[in-house]
Protein backbone atom coordinates (compact mmCIF):
# COMPACT_ATOMS: atom_id res chain seq x y z
CA UNK A 1 0.00 0.00 0.00
CA UNK A 2 2.76 2.45 0.89
CA UNK A 3 4.64 1.59 -2.28
CA UNK A 4 1.52 2.25 -4.37
CA UNK A 5 1.04 5.68 -2.72
CA UNK A 6 4.66 6.54 -3.29
CA UNK A 7 4.34 5.63 -7.01
CA UNK A 8 1.27 7.84 -7.36
CA UNK A 9 3.04 10.67 -5.58
CA UNK A 10 5.97 10.42 -8.00
CA UNK A 11 3.62 10.36 -11.00
CA UNK A 12 1.69 13.36 -9.70
CA UNK A 13 4.94 15.24 -9.00
CA UNK A 14 6.20 14.55 -12.53
CA UNK A 15 2.88 15.70 -14.01
CA UNK A 16 2.95 18.88 -11.93
CA UNK A 17 6.52 19.62 -13.01
CA UNK A 18 5.63 19.01 -16.67
CA UNK A 19 2.52 21.17 -16.35
CA UNK A 20 4.45 24.02 -14.76
CA UNK A 21 7.15 23.73 -17.42
CA UNK A 22 4.54 23.85 -20.19
CA UNK A 23 2.80 26.83 -18.60
CA UNK A 24 6.10 28.64 -18.23
CA UNK A 25 7.05 28.01 -21.87
CA UNK A 26 3.60 29.05 -23.06
CA UNK A 27 3.69 32.26 -21.01
CA UNK A 28 7.17 33.10 -22.30
CA UNK A 29 5.98 32.63 -25.91
CA UNK A 30 2.99 34.88 -25.25
CA UNK A 31 5.25 37.51 -23.72
CA UNK A 32 7.73 37.40 -26.62
CA UNK A 33 4.90 37.47 -29.16
CA UNK A 34 3.50 40.58 -27.50
CA UNK A 35 6.97 42.15 -27.60
CA UNK A 36 7.14 41.53 -31.35
CA UNK A 37 3.68 43.08 -31.82
CA UNK A 38 4.57 46.09 -29.68
CA UNK A 39 7.80 46.62 -31.55
CA UNK A 40 6.00 46.37 -34.88
CA UNK A 41 3.66 49.10 -33.59
CA UNK A 42 6.72 51.32 -33.12
CA UNK A 43 7.82 50.62 -36.69
CA UNK A 44 4.33 51.52 -37.88
CA UNK A 45 4.44 54.79 -35.92
CA UNK A 46 7.60 55.83 -37.71
CA UNK A 47 6.31 54.66 -41.09
CA UNK A 48 3.23 56.80 -40.48
CA UNK A 49 5.42 59.80 -39.65
CA UNK A 50 7.23 59.29 -42.94
CA UNK A 51 3.92 58.82 -44.74
CA UNK A 52 2.63 62.11 -43.32
CA UNK A 53 5.73 64.10 -44.33
CA UNK A 54 6.07 62.79 -47.88
CA UNK A 55 3.41 65.05 -49.48
CA UNK A 56 5.13 68.15 -48.09
CA UNK A 57 8.50 67.29 -49.51
CA UNK A 58 7.05 66.15 -52.83
CA UNK A 59 5.11 69.40 -53.22
CA UNK A 60 8.20 71.43 -52.39
CA UNK A 61 10.29 69.55 -54.94
CA UNK A 62 7.50 69.74 -57.53
CA UNK A 63 7.80 73.50 -57.50
CA UNK A 64 11.39 73.23 -58.66
CA UNK A 65 11.26 70.08 -60.73
CA UNK A 66 7.79 69.91 -62.21
CA UNK A 67 8.92 67.70 -65.12
CA UNK A 68 10.11 64.83 -62.86
CA UNK A 69 6.74 63.13 -63.16
CA UNK A 70 7.95 59.52 -62.92
CA UNK A 71 9.64 60.08 -59.57
CA UNK A 72 6.56 61.76 -58.11
CA UNK A 73 4.31 58.99 -59.41
CA UNK A 74 6.51 56.29 -57.87
CA UNK A 75 6.32 58.07 -54.51
CA UNK A 76 2.56 58.42 -54.78
CA UNK A 77 2.20 54.74 -55.71
CA UNK A 78 4.44 53.62 -52.84
CA UNK A 79 2.54 55.85 -50.42
CA UNK A 80 -0.79 54.39 -51.59
CA UNK A 81 0.52 50.84 -51.19
CA UNK A 82 1.71 51.65 -47.68
CA UNK A 83 -1.69 53.08 -46.79
CA UNK A 84 -3.47 50.01 -48.16
CA UNK A 85 -1.15 47.36 -46.72
CA UNK A 86 -3.02 44.90 -44.56
CA UNK A 87 -0.34 42.48 -43.32
CA UNK A 88 3.13 42.95 -41.89
CA UNK A 89 4.64 41.52 -45.08
CA UNK A 90 2.65 43.95 -47.25
CA UNK A 91 3.73 46.84 -45.02
CA UNK A 92 7.38 45.78 -45.23
CA UNK A 93 7.17 45.56 -49.03
CA UNK A 94 5.46 48.95 -49.30
CA UNK A 95 7.97 50.55 -46.91
CA UNK A 96 10.83 49.21 -49.01
CA UNK A 97 9.21 50.66 -52.15
CA UNK A 98 8.88 54.00 -50.37
CA UNK A 99 12.58 53.95 -49.46
CA UNK A 100 13.52 53.31 -53.08
CA UNK A 101 11.24 56.10 -54.28
CA UNK A 102 12.66 58.54 -51.71
CA UNK A 103 16.19 57.66 -52.77
CA UNK A 104 15.28 58.48 -56.36
CA UNK A 105 13.75 61.77 -55.19
CA UNK A 106 16.98 62.70 -53.45
CA UNK A 107 18.88 62.00 -56.67
CA UNK A 108 16.53 64.44 -58.43
CA UNK A 109 17.15 67.02 -55.72
CA UNK A 110 20.88 66.93 -56.48
CA UNK A 111 20.08 68.33 -59.94
CA UNK A 112 18.44 71.47 -58.50
CA UNK A 113 20.91 73.57 -56.47
CA UNK A 114 18.31 76.30 -55.84
CA UNK A 115 16.07 73.73 -54.20
CA UNK A 116 18.82 72.71 -51.77
CA UNK A 117 19.07 76.35 -50.68
CA UNK A 118 15.35 76.59 -49.87
CA UNK A 119 14.84 76.74 -46.08
CA UNK A 120 11.49 74.91 -46.13
CA UNK A 121 13.01 72.13 -48.21
CA UNK A 122 16.00 71.85 -45.88
CA UNK A 123 13.70 71.58 -42.86
CA UNK A 124 11.68 68.84 -44.57
CA UNK A 125 14.82 66.94 -45.53
CA UNK A 126 16.03 67.24 -41.94
CA UNK A 127 12.70 65.88 -40.64
CA UNK A 128 12.64 63.03 -43.15
CA UNK A 129 16.26 62.18 -42.38
CA UNK A 130 15.40 61.99 -38.68
CA UNK A 131 12.34 59.88 -39.44
CA UNK A 132 14.41 57.52 -41.59
CA UNK A 133 16.89 57.13 -38.73
CA UNK A 134 14.06 56.40 -36.28
CA UNK A 135 12.61 53.86 -38.73
CA UNK A 136 16.02 52.16 -38.95
CA UNK A 137 16.25 51.98 -35.15
CA UNK A 138 12.71 50.63 -34.78
CA UNK A 139 13.30 48.09 -37.56
CA UNK A 140 16.41 46.92 -35.72
CA UNK A 141 14.47 46.62 -32.46
CA UNK A 142 11.65 44.79 -34.24
CA UNK A 143 14.11 42.33 -35.76
CA UNK A 144 15.69 41.78 -32.33
CA UNK A 145 12.24 41.02 -30.87
CA UNK A 146 11.53 38.64 -33.78
CA UNK A 147 14.89 36.94 -33.22
CA UNK A 148 14.17 36.44 -29.51
CA UNK A 149 10.68 35.11 -30.22
CA UNK A 150 11.73 32.83 -33.09
CA UNK A 151 14.68 31.47 -31.07
CA UNK A 152 12.42 30.59 -28.16
CA UNK A 153 9.74 29.09 -30.42
CA UNK A 154 12.28 26.85 -32.17
CA UNK A 155 14.17 25.60 -29.11
CA UNK A 156 13.56 22.26 -27.47
CA UNK A 157 11.21 21.61 -25.67
CA UNK A 158 9.35 24.88 -26.32
CA UNK A 159 8.98 23.96 -29.99
CA UNK A 160 6.34 21.39 -28.96
CA UNK A 161 4.33 23.97 -27.02
CA UNK A 162 4.68 26.46 -29.90
CA UNK A 163 3.38 23.91 -32.39
CA UNK A 164 0.63 22.72 -30.06
CA UNK A 165 -0.73 26.25 -29.50
CA UNK A 166 -0.13 27.64 -33.00
CA UNK A 167 2.78 29.98 -32.30
CA UNK A 168 4.32 30.48 -35.73
CA UNK A 169 7.69 32.06 -36.42
CA UNK A 170 7.65 35.73 -37.39
CA UNK A 171 9.13 37.39 -40.45
CA UNK A 172 12.10 39.72 -40.22
CA UNK A 173 11.94 43.21 -41.70
CA UNK A 174 14.52 42.95 -44.48
CA UNK A 175 15.86 45.50 -46.88
CA UNK A 176 14.35 45.55 -50.34
CA UNK A 177 16.12 43.65 -53.08
CA UNK A 178 18.63 45.93 -54.74
CA UNK A 179 18.86 48.26 -51.72
CA UNK A 180 22.62 47.83 -51.74
CA UNK A 181 22.80 49.59 -55.13
CA UNK A 182 22.37 53.35 -55.32
CA UNK A 183 19.34 54.32 -57.42
CA UNK A 184 19.89 55.86 -60.85
CA UNK A 185 17.67 58.52 -62.28
CA UNK A 186 18.16 59.20 -65.95
CA UNK A 187 16.62 61.94 -68.04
Amino acid sequence: MRRKNRTWLIIVAILVILGLSMASSYNKLVSLSESVDAQWGQVENQLQARYDKIPNIVNTVKGYASHEKEVFESIADARARLAGAKSVNEQVEAANEMETALARLLVVVEKYPDLKADQQFNQLIFEISGTENRIAVERMRYNEAVRDYNSKAKKFPTVFIANMFGFETRTYFEAAKGAEVAPKVEF
